[in-house]
């Protein structure tokens, strides 16, 4: 690192990352585990990704813009409170109805990330640092290296106490590791000073909320009544056209929600819709790669039949291959400039999932896929909050950063609902009613489809809309304020 204190500042929030990756990786080898503890079918279990996603969406940006406001430590404390209540929540809910709800607030995790980058660069660029973007990109590495390898930890331990410990015990575990990081945070983590002044924009978060809800109850009468309700479509369609008010609305005030303006910048907005569509597989595709490996291929004809621990080995390879392509961040970037790695992650996200498609039958076929795809997904985690950053004005930051992780959220949450219908779909009411909760082999394929079709679109969005030579340098002050 190139200035002093910035090497503790990182390790002191790669600590939060490991939390984080707990978090992202305990559960998932138990999904299966969870859906029976609470009575549901396996796509069900897809309502608690798209619920927590669309909380997410919303919440990761009001949190973001109050960092700047009211100083990044300070909300990355209020984050990981919420997170802490939400997870001992999760630890003791009764009923499905009521894990939904503790399993939403449980996303208030997915600000931490942007936070910490945010404060990393305003450090960076407040010490004077001659790079500050390429410290940012060297420390997000750092960052989602820590996180992976929490995922990592999370992973194998889920799947190896599931079976040894009371599933009450089981489920609280994660609550207390998020509880030891508040206190963490508040020890180690220094304070960062806002970048701006004024109020938090109440009426943004009141029409970005309409609509995030509406397109939530959208996507739920998708599941509940089909796409082809008029009643889908008519709330669908009614979450997009809340966004024209919301967009005037961020015109007209000094210190917006969101900032249009610098979103329409040509370096930013690639960025951000590379978000939205690369949260699709990194977010929405979790689920049905656990339920897949946990199906038996003997009674349904196709998955792996995997245990719950060994679920977790398939986890842990995928994860690893983040954890490395993340660490090839600034390496990928001097040698094929931070626009070119964004594109090559990309690319590399769209074969491993586009693979899938002939290759699924064996556990060493579904293992090359995840690896291929799991390079491109490290590497796309620590550039795209970097690139943000680097593409905004310093008053801006959080609120650039933030937006990474709100958009691919919200495409999380979108390609969850659609995956939990393409998984649902084919599934017989008299199936259900027998027990026989696996899902049909066309609804992965679908699910493998989408995730990768969307990655290539990434690749090419990246190559033909971001300038050459961005994100190697830092944007103008005061050049995206309204």
């Amino acid at each position: 690192m190139r200035f002093q204190g910035l090497g503790a500042l990182v390790a002191a929030l790669a600590l939060v990352e490991v939390t984080s990756g707990i978090l992202q990786g305990y559960y998932t080898p138990i999904l299966t585990d969870i859906a029976r503890h609470v009575g549901v079918h396996d796509a069900d279990v897809n309502w608690l990704e798209a619920t927590q996603l669309m909380v997410s969406a919303l919440a990761v940006p009001i949190l973001a813009k109050m960092g700047d406001l009211w100083g990044h430590k300070r909300i990355l404390l209020v984050s990981t409170a919420i997170t802490a209540l939400a997870s001992w929540a999760v630890a003791v809910a009764p009923t499905f109805a009521t894990l939904l709800v503790a399993w939403g607030l449980q996303g208030a995790y997915t600000v931490w990330l942007p936070l910490e980058v945010a404060i990393i660069y305003l450090a960076s660029r407040r010490a004077q640092a001659v790079d500050a973007p390429g410290d940012t990109r060297r420390a997000a590495a750092v960052l989602v290296f820590a996180l992976e390898a929490g995922v990592i930890a999370g992973a194998l331990a889920g799947g190896a106490l599931v079976d040894v410990l009371p599933f009450a015990v089981v489920l609280a575990l994660p609550a207390v590791a998020v509880t030891l990081c508040l206190a963490a945070i508040a020890v180690w983590v220094p304070s960062m000073p806002p970048t701006v002044s004024g109020r938090l924009d109440i009426g943004g978060i009141a029409w970005l909320t309409a609509s995030l809800v509406t397109l939530m109850a959208g996507l739920s009468l998708v599941r509940l009544l089909g796409i082809g309700s008029p009643w889908t479509w008519a709330a669908l369609l009614g979450a997009f056209a809340l966004l024209v008010p919301f967009v005037r609305h961020s015109l007209r005030v000094e210190e917006p929600l969101v900032d249009v303006r610098m979103l329409a910048a040509p370096a930013q907005w690639p960025v951000q819709l590379t978000a939205m569509l690369f949260g699709v597989s990194v977010l929405g595709a979790q689920v049905p790669l656990s339920t897949f490996a946990r199906t038996d291929p003997v009674a349904n004809g196709y998955g792996l039949g995997l245990t719950a621990g060994t679920v977790s080995y398939i986890i842990g390879a995928y994860v690893l291959a983040l954890a490395v392509g993340a660490l090839l961040l600034p390496t990928a970037s001097r040698l094929l400039s931070p626009r070119g790695a964004l594109v090559a992650a990309s690319t590399f996200v769209a074969v491993g999932y586009l693979l899938f498609l002939p290759f699924h039958d064996t556990l060493a076929q579904t293992l090359t896929n995840m690896v291929i795809a799991g390079l491109g997904s490290g590497l796309l985690v620590a550039a795209l909050p970097a690139a943000a950053a680097a593409a905004a004005p310093e008053e801006r930051s959080g609120m650039a950063t933030g937006l990474t992780n709100a958009t691919k959220t919200v495409g999380g949450s979108i390609a969850s609902a659609v995956f939990g219908v393409a998984l649902f779909h084919g599934v017989s009411s008299a199936a259900v009613e027998a027990g026989e909760t696996a899902a049909p082999l066309s609804g992965y394929l679908i699910v493998w489809a989408l995730c990768g079709l969307t990655a290539a679109v990434c690749a090419l969005v990246l190559l033909v809309g971001v300038p050459k030579g961005a994100f190697s340098r830092p944007a103008v002050s005061g050049a995206g304020r309204s």
